[in-house]
């Protein structure tokens, strides 16, 4: 019951119908979790960003006895990019660094999600010339995605 409660919470939270409504977009991937985020994070690497963590909140799930389907977290980001943003308005931080959720539906399709760029913006009051500093993030989950 447990698991069936979490996967409607998690699956209300970002699904991929419900991206315009909360800044969440969602990119079907033809990969596994791991192997999207695994493809993810290279990519990130090549272009000079900072992986700051890895989160496995399936695998923590089991580790605890818990149900859970596949869904890993990255963090990553530039502080060149990001800093200029969290000067402007302090508050973005709490979104900052940026997040990529690779997570599997209940159908097995693996997507991922992030938040858009234009959200964060309008969620903090980023001056819009800023937001091109996180514009590249759709380039990488679609590239990752792929």
């Amino acid at each position: 019951m447990k698991f069936l409660s979490a996967a409607l919470m998690f699956a209300s939270i970002i699904a991929p119908g419900l991206a315009a409504e909360n800044g969440v977009a969602s990119v079907a991937s033809s990969h596994s979790v791991t192997e999207t985020l695994d493809r993810l994070e290279s990519m990130a690497k090549t272009k000079g960003l900072t992986i700051f963590a890895r989160i496995d909140f399936s695998g923590d799930a089991a580790k605890n006895g818990l149900e859970m389907r596949p869904a890993q977290l990255l963090i990553f980001g530039n502080p060149k990019a990001g800093t200029p943003l969290m000067v402007a308005s302090p508050s973005v931080a709490l979104d900052l660094p940026l997040k990529a959720l690779a997570w599997e539906d209940a159908s097995g399709k693996v997507w991922v999600s992030y938040n858009t760029p234009e959200y964060l913006g309008a969620r903090h009051g980023v001056p819009e010339a800023l937001l091109r500093n996180l514009a590249g993030i759709k380039a990488l989950v679609e590239g990752a995605a792929q």
